[in-house]
């Protein structure tokens, strides 16, 4: 018979390696004494409490200098039990425990409850009340249990100076009693934030108690022994540690009352309670040596192959992708978001005085009607829809051609760009009109942009936007404070005619499809993009910023336009689009933050532009658009202030923007997230993949061998006495079960996985050529096709790998095994959460999304002989697939919207910000990274439902050991 192999459900089998001593932390955890468990319970009860936001834990109960009173007077013992958040109590809570265990062992579980509930808890309040609060006249709050482990370091520098008085180092004697406060430094220099005044209050505290001057304040011995026999505090409290350790020991327990014969002895090993009694065990020396033996050899093998280590994989993969969305759910909350600020002193934004009005609004009128008469069916509102190609085009030079002369009317210098791009089988083309304002103070080598298009992202017409820019474009010719030359844009559209501008002022652009620039001018600093798309006066400003690709601007322009609009002008500001669907009042609530959050989140991982600034940020440029949006009293002029002062603002530059982050989730027009406080929340989440992929790979590479099975019990000695018999009904006869089986390292077989995940990685690539590259007509077809044959597929492999012959010429392509099925899966995840970590620092959102979306192909697996288990986990891969996130939309849109080609516009519209925006994160992160990973899990679960020779032979752990039943051992 072969033997056993390992396969993925064989979770309760011990770990061929020590990954970690989880034996010893758990035996330690479980003999702490009582009063220490019930601080950290506390700390622990205290820091969940603080996680709310109805009700400050911190303010309720730190130790605030002005905050205490006759009414607060329990602030002097909640202090120490509450932290600032995760970190600060988990630090706080492993340097306290070890020397809190060790003191409760040393004095009693009561004798330290009175202590530190009363003078070793309060004394340090006190001290720092008094010279904080009286003396330095301060009111500095402080909390945290950092004052105990102070103070109990300093007692314990006391004992280990009456032991060893001093330390050399370098032939210097230093005294082993200031390493307190040696410590004391160092913390308050590396750490933030850290009290230099309470931890010294702490340390002063624990030196009098060291030398025993404050001793007294101890409650009496004998009070404390009438109160453990009165409440029979031994019997009833686990864990509690007797004020008498001479007599009842560390843990309270109290030696046997039975008799024992010669050659027997009383082991009081126990506090055990079976109806009230105290549970004494007696054995014999022989009985006893044997037993020693057994448990130690038990012990030792726990701790390297104990079976339950097998077990927390998976549990701690669940935990990161669980830790990683409640770490998203937490940025709104004020405690882990910023007030946003300028980072940028040159900046000065709303400092200088706007003079854009006045008669400037009638020459802004003036603009306005020229271009309606020159538009056509392009601004003109009464303009015929059904007009012909020539005609749109004879149109649209008459436009170009008036917007040139009125550039030209201004004093500027204009040319023009023509462009034509193809897209799903669509020609888009169209002409682009700009004109340079050349900076009168300055050398040409810096430019700022402002844009207008003729129709925004939603294809309205922006019948106010490019009025205002020329009338802007006229009004700064006459100001000779510029030091940045000025270009003004127009183009046709908000989608390819900002990109072909771009592309061709960069010279990266394709000279058969787009035009060279005639005029250019030196390194862009930043756009401004006006959206105007209505005549009559506004409310307020919406401010888009995300970029192609996730790419965002600098914040401090964002900021600038914020201060500006809202300080400044008077105007109000929103962010996606939140007028739509929360009020004015209700933006700062945590539901409206996490409902911005998320929008912002979706349109940084859809990775297509938001706007005509979208085309700048490829290019490191710092962009934004403002657009005007509901209906109040701010007009035209308002809205050109605005402009003007942002450009003000932008003009002061000395270099780029770069003081404040390029990385960052809004939440409001006023609150942000920095990456340090989000990119975590990815990163765990892609390190759950990797931890299944380690704990996979870990199973892949050994075999079970069975062992010789040896028995030890009670009976091993047949002469033994009829007492000692009895003696040993009391315990079990027998040890608990020891593996009977051990692993064996074999060879892993890489060349049939790495072959598999490497062909299926290669064909993604043709779906992402074929829906980027085939027209609009045969696109929903294709698509079509394309979902049903990655349904299929997964089938397809799962019945044709079983079936693989025995190529002797390549053995390695022969039908797979067990651990090869193992090695498949541990690769494909080792692969998705490499490539979900890497994605994380180019689209953080992208990789979040991916992320959980993922999360099935990390928990299901092949499960032989269990085919409607199989079924319900194939059916379940479907919701969470790819083809079953297109049907989602589609329906939700259908139901919604009543659109029926939401679907093909989406494709049409990821086909062209793959062709002319070079937007990839889409189409890369669902094509090439999400659909290979799910191909491979679904192979996995159809491979249930077929069975090979190869994998006959392979037996299930598990299965194996319940066969096997309790095992007995020998000596």
């Amino acid at each position: 018979m072969a033997p056993p192999r390992i396969t993925t459900n064989g979770l309760n089998l011990p770990l061929p390696t020590r990954l970690i001593n989880i034996s010893r932390l758990r035996s330690y955890l479980l003999r702490l004494p009582l009063f220490t468990r019930l601080i950290l319970l506390a700390i622990v009860a205290f820091w969940v409490l603080d996680l709310q936001t109805v009700w400050s834990v911190i303010q309720w109960g730190s130790l605030t200098p002005k905050e205490v009173g006759f009414g607060s007077m329990y602030r002097l013992n909640t202090f120490p039990l509450i932290h600032m958040g995760f970190w600060h109590m988990l630090l706080d809570t492993a340097c306290l425990i070890p020397l809190l265990e060790r003191f409760e062992a040393e004095w009693g579980t009561l004798n330290s409850l009175a202590l530190f509930m009363g003078p070793l808890g309060q004394i340090p309040a006190a001290l720092y009340l008094l010279v904080d609060g009286v003396i330095l006249r301060d009111n500095t709050p402080v909390l945290g249990a950092s004052i105990w482990v102070f103070l109990l370091l300093a007692s314990e520098a006391i004992k280990t100076y009456k032991v060893h008085p001093f330390i050399e180092i370098a032939g210097y004697n230093i005294p082993t009693w200031i390493s307190p406060l040696a410590l004391l430094v160092v913390t308050s220099v590396l750490i933030p934030n850290t009290s230099f005044l309470g931890h010294l209050c702490g340390c002063v505290t624990g030196y009098l108690w060291g030398l025993g001057y404050i001793r007294f304040l101890a409650p009496p011995e004998k009070v404390l022994r009438w109160i453990e026999g009165k409440f029979n505090l031994l019997g009833r409290l686990p864990h509690y540690v007797s004020v008498d350790q001479q007599t009842y020991g560390r843990y309270g327990v109290l030696p046997s009352s039975s008799t024992t014969s010669p050659g027997e002895h009383a082991s009081p090993i126990g506090l055990g309670w079976v109806g009230g009694g105290i549970l004494s065990i007696r054995r014999t020396a022989a009985s006893k040596r044997a037993l020693t033996w057994a448990s130690g050899n038990s012990i030792s093998r726990l701790r390297k192959d104990d079976p339950r280590l097998l077990r927390i994989p998976p549990y701690l993969s669940a935990l990161c992708i669980l830790g990683g969305i409640i770490w998203i759910l937490l940025l709104p909350l004020n405690e882990y978001s910023r007030q946003t600020y300028i980072s940028e002193n040159a900046l000065l934004p709303g400092q200088v005085h706007t003079y854009f009005g006045g008669s400037e609004q009638n020459v802004f009128r003036a603009y306005r009607h020229e271009l309606a008469t020159v538009s056509g069916s392009t601004l003109s509102p009464g303009g015929n829809e059904t007009s012909s190609i020539e005609e749109e085009r004879a149109w649209a030079d008459k436009r170009n051609a008036k917007i040139q002369e009125l550039f030209r009317n201004a004093g500027l210098k204009t040319a023009r760009q023509r462009y034509s791009y193809t897209s799903s089988g669509q020609t888009f083309e169209g002409e682009n009109v700009y004109a340079v304002l050349h900076a009168p103070r300055g050398d040409g080598t810096e430019a700022i942009v402002l844009l207008a298009p003729l129709k925004n992202i939603d294809d309205a017409l922006n019948v106010n936007g490019v009025p205002l820019l020329i009338s802007l474009a006229r009004y700064f010719k006459r100001w000779s404070l510029w030091s940045k030359d000025i270009i003004f844009l127009v183009t046709p559209d908000s989608f390819a005619g900002p990109q072909a501008w771009i592309d061709a002022y960069h010279s990266t652009h394709d000279p058969r499809a787009v035009e060279d620039l005639s005029l250019k001018s030196g390194a862009l600093q930043a756009a401004v993009c006006i959206d105007y798309p209505f005549e009559h006066r506004f409310e307020t400003l919406h401010i888009a910023y995300d970029g192609v690709n996730g790419a965002l601007p600098n914040l401090d322009l964002f900021n600038t336009a914020v201060t500006i609009a809202s300080g400044q002008m008077g105007i109000g500001t929103s962010i996606q689009f939140q007028h739509t669907y929360t009020d004015r009042d209700s933006q700062s609530a945590y539901p409206s933050r996490l409902q911005i959050l998320v929008r912002g989140m979706a349109s940084q991982a859809l990775g297509q532009a938001t706007g005509p600034h979208s085309s700048f940020m490829t290019y490191h440029i710092d962009a934004i658009t403002l657009t005007a949006i509901g209906q109040g009293w701010q007009d035209e002029m308002a809205f050109g202030r605005t402009v003007e002062s942002i450009c003000r603002s932008l003009n002061n530059l000395l270099e780029k923007l770069h003081q404040s982050f390029f990385f960052y989730l809004l939440m409001q027009s006023n609150r942000f997230v920095s990456i340090g406080t989000y990119l975590p929340s990815a990163m765990i989440i892609a390190a759950a993949y990797t931890f299944m992929a380690i704990y996979l790979w870990v199973l892949s590479g050994y075999r079970l061998k069975e062992k010789t099975a040896v028995t030890v019990d009670g009976t091993a000695e047949q002469e033994a006495k009829e007492k000692d018999r009895a003696a040993d009904k009391q315990t079990p006869t027998s040890i608990e079960q020891v593996p009977k089986v051990e692993f064996i390292s074999i060879d892993r077989n890489l060349i049939l996985p790495i072959a598999l995940l490497a062909g299926i990685h290669l064909a993604s690539l043709i779906p992402l050529y074929l829906l980027t590259s085939l027209t609009l007509k045969v696109m929903p077809s294709t698509f079509f096709l394309l979902a049903l044959f990655s349904i299929v597929l997964p089938i397809v492999l799962a019945s044709a790998l079983p079936e693989m012959p025995n190529n002797t010429t390549l053995p390695a392509f022969a039908a797979p095994t067990n651990e090869q099925y193992v090695l498949i899966k541990s690769l494909s995840l080792l692969l998705l959460g490499l490539f979900l970590t890497v994605l994380a620092t180019l689209n953080f959102s992208l990789s979040m999304f991916l992320g959980i979306a993922c999360v099935p192909l990390a928990f299901v697996d092949r499960m032989p002989g269990k085919k409607r288990l199989a079924v319900l986990q194939y059916l379940l891969l479907l919701i969470f697939s790819p083809m079953g996130l297109a049907a989602g939309l589609g329906v939700y849109e259908y139901f919604v919207s009543g659109q029926n080609h939401v679907l093909v516009a989406w494709l049409q519209r990821l086909a062209f910000g793959w062709n002319v925006w070079s937007s990839w994160g889409v189409p890369v992160g669902v094509l090439c990274i999400w659909l290979p990973a799910w191909i491979v899990g679904a192979t996995l679960v159809a491979s249930s439902w077929f069975s090979g020779v190869n994998n006959t032979t392979s037996q299930s752990p598990a299965a194996a050991q319940g066969r096997r039943g309790v095992v007995k051992h020998s000596i």
